[in-house]
C-alpha cells in the first residue's frame, strides 16, 4: 500500500489530521491499535447499550475553527447541555466553582469558625517563600479550607503530595475567590456580589455534547475519512518501520490481530502515539541520551467503573468531585446528565466511578469483579446510591491518560525531539501523548489541523508546538474566541 501520509493513532489529533488531508484529496492510512473504538481517550465505550465517556469531555472551545469543525462533522447531533458539578465533602455537596458563602454555610458554624480562624492565622503568619501548591493555597484560604477542598482530590488525581506540587499551577487554576470579602458579606456587611463574582475561575454554564457521547464525533469523522478515500486499519500495530535514507520514504509493516502483515509506504509519518513508544518503534533508543529521556517521561493512568442502577439518578450533576479520603474514588460521572441517550433505559441510572492510578499498582491490577465491588461499596458509603440497586457494572482502563509534568519532563521532551529531528525527515508529532502535553481535546485537534497544513504546504509553515503557549486555563470566556490556551498540570518542585 502506498499513501502520502501514514498516521499512528485514531485519536482526536490523528483523525483531525486525516480528515483535513483527505478533504484536500490527499491519500492517508491510519493505524489504530484498538480493534473496535476510535477516539483514544475521547472514545465512548458501549456496554449493553450504556455508554461510558472516558473522563468527561465538554465540547467547548475558544477556537472558532474548532467549534466550526465540530458542527461540520456532527450537525444537529450535537446537543446543548447545562454544566453542573459539585464537590462532595463530609456527606454534603458544595457548589463548584467553590462559592465561599455556600461553603461556609454548609460546613456549619463550628467548622466555619475554624476555617475563618485558620484563614486569619494564615493572613497573620503567611509563608514567605511560597514554592508549593500547599503553601500557596494555605496563604490564600487558610490551612483548614486547604485540607477540606484542595488536598484530598488533588493528591488522588496526581499521586503527589501537595507539598511537592509547584505553586505556579495553583496560581493559574485558582482565581477569583476573595475569602475576606465573602466573610464580610456573610455578616451582612460590605457590597453584595454581582452574579458570577466570588467564584474560583468562572467556568462555562453550558456546552455542546454529542448525543451518544464524544466517541460518536470520532466515529463520524472516521466515516467521513473513509468516504473521502482514506484508510483506517483497526486492531493493528506497526511492527517495523524505517525511513529510506535516499528517497525519504517511510516504510512500515502493519500487523493486524490475526498476524497478517501489510507493507505501507508513505511520504510523511504523523505520530500521536506516546512519544516514548515512538522512540522504541523507530529504534532511536540506541542513543543513550534519548533512551534516558524516554525512560524519564512519566504518566498518570486512569480507570472508570461504570455502574448501572435501577431507578432514577440521585443527583443531576455531570460529575461530582469526591473530597473524602476514606474512599479511593476521585470523581463520579452521571452519564445521563451528559446526554439522556447515553442511558438506554430511562428507568435506570448509570454512574462512572473514576479512579486515578499508576499501571501496575494495586488499583490498576485489581480484577474487574473486585473493582466493581469496591465501586459499589464506596458509592454506598458516600450515600450517593444504594448498592442493592446496582444491577451491573463494567470496567474501562485508560493507560497513559495524563502526561506528567515533573521537573525533568521538558528537557526530556526536548532531548527526544532533537534526537528525532536529527535522524528523520517528514516526521510530525501531534496530540496529547504524541507531544507529551496535557492537551484538551480541542488543543489536540488544533495540533492535527496545523500538522495537516504543514504537510500540504511541504514545509513547517505552522508551529505545532506553539499551540497552548499562553499557559492560561481554557474554560473561562466565550466559545469561539480566537485563541486556544494551555491546560496546566501540576509540576513537581525542582
Amino acid at each position: 500500500m502506498n499513501v502520502q501520509t501514514l498516521i499512528i493513532g485514531a485519536g482526536p489529533a490523528g483523525l483531525t489530521t486525516a480528515y483535513e488531508l483527505t478533504k484536500a484529496g490527499r491519500s492517508v492510512a491510519i493505524v489504530e491499535r484498538d480493534p473496535v473504538y476510535v477516539g483514544g481517550i475521547s472514545r465512548t465505550v458501549n456496554y449493553k447499550g450504556y455508554r461510558f465517556d472516558i473522563g468527561g469531555h465538554r465540547f467547548f472551545s475558544k477556537s472558532a475553527e474548532v467549534e466550526a469543525w465540530w458542527t461540520e462533522i456532527m450537525g444537529d447531533e450535537l446537543l446543548v447541555r447545562p454544566r453542573s458539578s459539585r464537590i462532595y465533602y463530609n456527606g454534603k455537596l458544595f457548589d463548584y466553582p467553590l462559592r465561599a458563602a455556600d461553603a461556609l454555610t454548609k460546613l456549619g458554624p463550628v467548622e466555619a469558625l475554624r476555617c475563618v480562624l485558620s484563614y486569619g492565622w494564615a493572613r497573620i503568619r503567611p509563608y514567605q517563600n511560597v514554592v508549593s501548591f500547599e503553601q500557596w493555597v494555605v496563604n490564600k484560604f487558610g490551612r483548614r479550607l486547604f485540607e477540606i477542598f484542595f488536598k484530598t482530590y488533588t493528591e488522588k488525581v496526581w499521586g503527589m503530595d501537595c507539598a511537592d506540587i509547584s505553586a505556579d499551577w495553583a496560581a493559574q487554576r485558582i482565581k477569583g475567590l476573595d475569602l475576606y470579602t465573602a466573610i464580610i458579606q456573610s455578616l451582612g456587611l460590605g457590597k453584595t456580589p454581582a452574579e458570577g463574582e466570588g467564584v474560583i475561575k468562572t467556568l462555562i454554564n453550558s456546552f455542546r455534547y454529542p448525543r451518544l457521547g464524544p466517541g460518536l464525533m470520532w466515529e463520524r469523522a472516521r466515516d467521513k475519512i473513509l468516504a473521502q478515500g482514506g484508510q483506517v486499519m483497526m486492531g493493528s500495530s506497526i511492527t517495523a518501520i524505517s525511513q529510506h535514507a535516499e528517497t525519504g520514504k517511510w516504510v512500515a509493516i502493519v500487523t493486524d490481530a490475526e498476524g497478517k502483515e501489510t507493507k505501507v509506504t508513505a511520504d510523511h509519518l504523523v505520530s500521536t502515539a506516546a512519544i516514548n513508544e515512538l522512540v522504541r518503534m523507530l529504534g532511536v533508543d540506541d542513543e543513550p541520551a534519548v533512551a534516558a529521556a524516554s525512560a524519564g517521561l512519566r504518566y498518570r493512568d486512569f480507570l472508570i467503573v461504570g455502574l448501572i442502577l435501577r431507578g432514577k439518578e440521585s443527583f443531576d450533576d455531570n460529575w461530582i468531585y469526591i473530597h473524602d479520603p476514606s474512599v479511593k474514588v476521585g470523581r463520579i460521572q452521571n452519564f445521563k446528565s451528559w446526554s439522556p441517550d447515553m442511558v438506554p433505559d430511562p428507568d435506570t441510572a448509570c454512574y462512572g466511578m473514576e479512579y486515578f492510578c499508576n499501571a501496575g499498582d494495586e488499583t490498576w491490577d485489581m480484577s474487574d469483579a473486585d473493582l466493581i465491588a469496591r465501586a459499589k461499596r464506596e458509592i454506598g458509603q458516600l450515600g450517593l446510591a444504594s448498592p442493592e440497586d446496582i444491577v451491573d457494572g463494567a470496567v474501562v482502563r485508560q493507560p497513559k491518560a495524563y502526561p506528567v509534568y515533573d521537573d525533568t519532563y521538558k528537557i526530556n521532551v526536548d532531548t527526544i525531539t532533537e534526537g528525532l529531528e536529527s535522524r528523520f525527515t517528514n516526521l510530525h508529532l501531534a496530540g496529547r501523548n504524541g507531544m507529551h502535553k496535557y492537551n484538551n481535546q480541542d488543543h489536540a485537534m488544533m495540533t492535527g489541523m496545523l500538522t495537516a497544513r504543514n504537510i500540504m504546504a511541504g514545509r513547517k509553515a505552522f508551529d505545532v508546538w506553539g499551540v497552548n503557549e499562553d499557559a492560561d486555563y481554557h474554560e473561562g470566556g466565550a466559545a469561539g474566541a480566537d485563541k486556544i490556551e494551555e491546560r496546566l498540570v501540576p509540576r513537581r518542585i525542582a
